[in-house]
């Protein structure tokens, strides 16, 4: 029996997971070459349409943010710039599984070594291209794994994690991976336990570490291979704990939060997808606190009645509790086909609010959408990626423009309270220039990225990537002061409020309203039950 190996990395959902690993790492198959270049290439193109035809099969199944996934990778099979240079190199006498390896290589390590967020956490939708093309080639297919496994390897592709029956437990151990992508956001609205950056396993580790039972703690971020019985013992204790304060955070779910001196805390959810709502109990939450659009902006550019609907939807699901609709968020890490713009720093360029303002034949046909939903509930409105006074004012100018246009034409319509995401440090050191706003809504991953200047899908800075930095949280106590003095609303919608090791700080801070993902909203209100405040 080896001696036990444990590694650490970073939680990426937490949980708990005891079972055997698999090894995600992809064994290359044999592939059988053909007489011709004309065949080769028949090859590739066949081989092509079954992923693509494998993935339509997945987006009907799935919706969301899972769907988005997909539809990336649909668009990117569909891409005569990937598959050019694999049949150029299929003309020029390569066989077609090493043209398709060649070209979507090269597209991988540009992805891999971009300096940019949304490219390095797309380098693992590339590589599940990669996969499924070549699995077709070579008519093999992804072994199965047992139940409850813990699937370890280098990354995990996002079909891979769709396809899993996680009903039987298991998890995810990643050598690299990031916090910030897109598995780990679907491990995170699933309850699997995941754990990334844990490194190579290294030169201790031997076939019998790798063939064992492991242990995942991906409340901590560590994992242990061949542990001692001493070591499972204490593991499933940690388990049992963590399986106990989830089923007591139950039973919060259904009543106001509140700390231990009776602070009351409003605790509203984050929606991607108006389908979202149809399992979630709106008596368990106080309302939408982030609802994304950008799921409308796929591969066309929605119009105003698609849009209309949308927002009628979880209006009337609200049952008059507020439903805050941020303005499509596109650009960065978002990019929309028609409406974004190339650029080398996406992330500090023409995004958010800069971009709408930039496109206002788009802006105002999703303006005029909410003006007409308004008329259904509680709606708010904020703009996304504000950095000036004008940026808003200008903003608000188009609704009050598209609101006189509606009604003149005699079109049922109402202006919602206009707020503004506070994610930009220059709006969090001064907040003074944005008085006339309605109400501010902290946006904690980009505001805790551009204050640390740690991209938070970035193992190597991810120690740096800490919303419970000091500078991080004086700003965040700063707004919540101003707010109060002023009378203006201040919440918090990024992935922070339904952290239960953070929600401490931020009440501390002064938040007393917290918006999260609706797999946490009970962990969210237990924590804010533990809190003394």
């Amino acid at each position: 029996m080896p001696e036990p190996l444990r590694l650490q990395g970073i939680s990426a959902s937490a949980g708990y997971a005891e079972g055997p690993l698999f090894n995600l790492d992809p064994v290359v198959a044999r592939y059988g070459r053909k007489a011709t270049a004309a065949d080769e290439r028949l090859a590739l193109e066949t081989a092509i349409k079954a992923a693509t035809g494998r993935l339509a099969t997945l987006i009907e199944a799935t919706k969301g943010d899972a769907a988005d996934i997909l539809e990336f990778q649909l668009a990117m099979l569909d891409d005569d710039a990937l598959t050019g240079p694999a049949f150029a190199a299929i003309a020029a006498g390569q066989p077609a599984d090493v043209a398709w390896r060649q070209a979507l290589g090269a597209e991988i390590v540009g992805y891999e070594t971009s300096d940019q967020d949304y490219f390095r956490a797309r380098a693992a939708d590339m590589r599940d291209i990669r996969d499924q093309v070549l699995r077709a080639l070579t008519e093999d297919s992804d072994p199965a794994a047992p139940a409850g496994a813990i699937f370890y390897g280098e990354d995990i592709a996002p079909t891979r994690f769709l396809e899993t029956d996680w009903s039987s437990g298991g998890g995810i151990a990643l050598k690299a991976g990031s916090a910030a992508s897109h598995v780990a956001m679907l491990a995170r609205s699933r309850g699997v336990p995941m754990v990334v950056g844990l490194g190579a396993v290294g030169l201790g580790a031997s076939p019998a570490h790798l063939a064992g039972v492991a242990l995942l703690d991906a409340e901590h971020g560590g994992i242990i291979l061949a542990p001692s019985r001493a070591e499972v013992e204490g593991f499933r204790r940690l388990s049992s704990s963590f399986a106990a304060r989830r089923d007591r955070a139950k039973t919060f779910l259904a009543r106001p939060a509140v700390t231990k001196a009776g602070t009351a805390v409003r605790v509203q959810v984050n929606i991607a997808d108006p389908s979202d709502v149809d399992n979630i109990d709106v008596s368990t939450c106080d309302g939408v606190g982030l609802m994304r659009t950008e799921f409308l902006f796929g591969k066309t550019l929605p119009d105003e009645e698609t849009q209309y609907r949308a927002y009628r939807k979880v209006l009337e699901w609200a049952e008059g509790r507020p439903v805050t609709i941020r303005t499509v968020d596109a650009g960065g890490d978002k990019p929309v086909p028609g409406f974004t713009v190339a650029e080398t720093n996406p992330f500090l360029g023409l995004r958010g609010i800069r971009l709408s303002l930039a496109k206002p034949e788009v802006f105002r046909l999703q303006i005029r959408a909410l003006l007409r939903a308004a008329v259904h509930g509680n709606l708010k409105v904020m703009f996304p990626m504000v950095a000036v006074r004008d940026e808003y004012e200008h903003a608000a100018a188009l609704f009050a423009e598209e609101q006189a246009a509606l009604s003149a034409r005699g079109v049922a319509q109402k202006m919602p309270p206009l707020g503004i995401m506070v994610e930009v440090p220059s709006v969090a050191i001064a907040p003074e220039a944005f008085t006339e706003v309605a109400f501010f809504s902290i946006g904690s991953n980009d505001l805790t990225q551009y204050v640390m200047a740690a991209a938070r899908d970035n193992a190597l800075v991810a120690h740096l990537n800490s919303i419970r930095h000091p500078a991080v949280l004086r700003l965040i106590a700063s707004v919540a002061a101003f707010g109060r003095v002023q009378r203006i609303p201040v919440s918090l919608c990024g992935d922070a409020g339904g952290d239960p090791a953070a929600i401490p700080a931020l009440i501390e801070a002064g938040l007393r309203d917290l918006s999260v993902v609706p797999a946490q909203l009970a962990m969210a209100k237990a924590a804010i039950a533990d809190v003394s405040i």
